[in-house]
This record gives structure tokens, C-alpha cells and sequence, in this order.
């Protein structure tokens, strides 16, 4: 599953910067999530895509850092509220071109696999949010200790 992943998010960091861009993969939830919702507190982001509050701010400070979003306080002065940077705002267009073209390559590997692996993956997670892996492991038996 690991080498899939780097070999996936690899090809397409690597389209990012033929393109100029200093855009990585992990970036592209967040991205996409402002670009259609507007600005946002973290609490919103990381609820819709399912991922801790944590997670989201570690990547928030690598777009920071990068330019494509800024923080700005909210109506509560302890509440963050993510912006799209100009500089963000002016490369949506090529990114979407990527988003739209990567799509059209998994598209292709899906063909060649016979299967849609975004499928398989939802279907895999939905299985183990009803049964996690550690669960199944103690359900197939112990394993005793030397």
C-alpha cells in the first residue's frame, strides 16, 4: 500500500513542479475545500475531510509557508479562519487543469486494472471503521509470546 501511495503522490508532486508549481498532493483537500466553500475555521476543514484538527494544521503551516493560505482571527479570538492568498487565488485555474488531468489518469488505471481502486480504498476504510484491523487481528487468534 506504501509503495503505491509514494509511487502515486510521487507523479504527481513531480506534474506540480514541471508546472512551476511549489504545490504538494496533501495540499489538494484544503485547496479544494476554500477554493469552493470560501474561508473557513480549521474545525470545518478537518470535519470535512474526516482527518483530525492536528493533521489539518500540520499541513496549514506548510501552506503558509508556501503562500497559498493565510490565517486570519476569527469572531473568537482563539478561532482560526483559513484565506486563499492571492498568489493562490491566481493558480487555481492550472490547478485545476492538474486536478482534472490526474483524473483522467486514475480514469486510465482504473481501465487497466479492471476495477476502481478509489472504490476499493472507500469500501476498505468503510470496512474497517465497521471493524478495525486490530480487532480482526485478535478475532483470527493470538499469537503467543516466546
Amino acid at each position: 500500500m506504501r509503495t503505491l501511495i509514494d509511487q502515486l503522490d510521487s507523479a504527481v508532486a513531480d506534474a506540480y513542479a514541471e508546472s512551476g508549481l511549489d504545490y504538494k498532493p496533501r495540499f489538494t483537500p484544503i485547496i479544494r475545500a476554500l477554493s469552493q466553500h470560501g474561508p473557513s475555521r480549521i474545525k470545518d476543514i478537518a470535519d470535512g475531510m474526516g482527518v483530525s484538527h492536528s493533521a489539518v494544521s500540520q499541513t496549514l503551516s506548510a501552506l503558509v509557508r508556501a503562500k497559498w493560505v493565510k490565517l486570519l482571527p476569527g469572531e473568537d479570538s482563539r478561532e482560526r479562519i483559513v484565506h486563499l492568498t492571492p498568489y493562490a487565488k491566481a493558480r487555481l485555474p492550472l490547478l485545476e487543469k492538474h486536478w482534472a488531468t490526474t483524473a483522467k489518469a486514475a480514469a486510465s488505471l482504473n481501465e487497466d486494472l479492471g476495477i476502481s481502486l478509489e472504490d476499493v480504498l472507500r469500501n476498505a476504510l468503510k470496512a474497517l471503521q465497521d471493524q478495525s484491523f486490530g480487532e480482526r487481528i485478535r478475532k483470527a487468534g493470538k499469537v503467543r509470546s516466546a
